[in-house]
């Protein structure tokens, strides 16, 4: 009548969201699911391995630094960091193993990587699928502007690892300050 098209038509159904051929739901839960098995076998082999995890390859990996920022964080917090570690990158597959070396309680470890499978897989699967498909819809529009949209994002990401490096560097320069040599 007055020339509108009803707000249903432009809603995508939200069962209808597929990737590979299987609903993006299937998809979030077998994530999920891998997701709390990965914690459980940190867990363990950070358990097994006790104190021989700062001496193993993936100790020094790690590094020793790391290993001690992250026990902290785990003594202060105890089973709060293991969910809190999972929105934060690179604790996420660091604070396992040493929540394993200091033995945590599992019952209280269980149930706070349940509850980080729970919250941040969903919200992650449907953030990165939103963008991947808002992108594409863009480019389907503009490939130019998407074309400019990946070129910012990629000079970010640059940008983001070289301050990283640099300031790492920096770190390790401070820490070891250079020997003056004395010449006669």
């Amino acid at each position: 009548m007055f020339g509108m098209r009803p707000v249903v038509a432009v809603i995508p159904d939200p069962t209808s969201a597929s990737f590979l051929g299987m609903p993006l739901w299937l998809w979030v839960i077998i994530g999920g699911v891998a997701l709390f098995g990965a914690f459980q076998a940190y867990y363990w082999i950070g358990h097994a391995l006790g104190s021989r995890l700062y001496v193993s390859r993936l100790g020094a990996k790690i590094g020793q630094e790391n290993i001690t920022r992250v026990e902290n964080v785990v003594r202060k917090w105890g089973a709060l960091a293991v969910y809190g570690c999972f929105w934060v990158p690179g604790l996420r597959h660091t604070l396992p193993w040493v929540a394993g070396v200091l033995r945590i309680s599992y019952p209280w470890y269980v149930v706070a990587s349940a509850l980080g499978c729970l919250t941040w897989v969903p919200v992650t699967s449907f953030g990165l699928y939103s963008v991947i498909w808002g992108w594409l819809g863009l480019a389907a529009h503009s490939p130019l502007l998407a074309g400019l949209a990946a070129l910012v994002a990629v000079a970010l990401v640059a940008g983001f690892v070289r301050w990283r490096r640099r300031r790492a560097f920096r770190r390790e320069k401070e820490k070891d300050p250079p020997q003056m040599s004395t010449f006669q």
